[in-house]
């Protein structure tokens, strides 16, 4: 299942984590024509020196990661202080803040996720994921090793082509969201959940193949691995891009 597994890794991985660790540099970059506030989430290891931080249009920011890692990052849209708190229209963590401190996105969101392996050992995974629904275009680009490791991507604006029953529409009525099927209908073959809770049950529906035909390197449904899983050597730096 996609990579959201990461999240049930052994606290074992905690005695990695000592003074002087070998870290990835990433650097995330706003190509939106908007101001983009990314959020990071710690699945295994410690919480970012940063959870949550405004990227204005064509801004850069970065932030260093330790060896060995898991978690996730995503944008979130449309953000104004509201009765003195920090509220988001989209991929919210709800902490009232900017720093989502801990908080994962609320769906629908646009999901970039890494395991990042331990100094000596082993290969970094990440893939984009649509399993929570999408808010906007996302690419995880590697650079700085010694061999080619792939970037993957959701760079069409599904948004576009959202079906009406899974839209979330902003106060203009513009589509600022788009649910996934899970979300919308809470029905177990949407869900990937009860009798549909194996590979060999849980099947691509209509809806999933919207968002595999617009971004085919993202995972559509949570069984969605061959095309969407990624690796890269130990040691990688990654370009996050909102808006590629």
């Amino acid at each position: 299942m996609e990579i959201q597994v990461i999240f049930a890794l052994s606290l074992s991985l905690s005695i990695f984590f000592f003074s002087g660790a070998q870290s990835s540099m990433f650097t995330f970059k706003n190509n939106c024509p908007y101001t983009v506030w990314p959020g990071t989430l710690a699945g295994a290891g410690p919480q970012l020196s940063s959870t949550g931080f405004e990227l204005v249009s064509q801004a850069s920011s970065t932030l260093n990661v330790p060896q060995p890692w898991s978690g996730r990052f995503w944008g979130r849209t449309n953000c104004n202080i509201v009765n003195g708190k920090f509220q988001c229209a989209t991929a919210d963590c709800a902490s009232g803040q900017i720093a989502c401190n801990g908080a994962g996105a609320i769906p629908p969101a646009s999901l970039m996720e890494f395991t990042l392996a331990p100094p000596n050992n082993g290969n970094d995974f990440y893939d984009v994921s649509l399993v929570d629904g999408f808010n906007l275009p996302v690419s995880v680009t590697p650079h700085g090793v010694s061999w080619t490791c792939n970037t993957t991507s959701c760079a069409f604006d599904i948004n576009i082509v959202c079906p009406s029953e899974l839209q979330v529409k902003g106060p203009g009525g513009d589509v600022i969201a788009c649910k996934s099927a899970c979300l919308a209908f809470n029905q177990p073959q949407y869900c990937c959940t009860g009798a549909y809770s194996l590979p060999t049950t849980c099947q691509p529906t209509k809806y999933s193949k919207i968002f595999k035909s617009k971004c085919p390197q993202a995972y559509s449904y949570a069984y969605d691995d061959k095309t969407s899983t990624f690796t890269c050597t130990r040691g990688t730096n990654y370009l996050i891009t909102f808006c590629p």
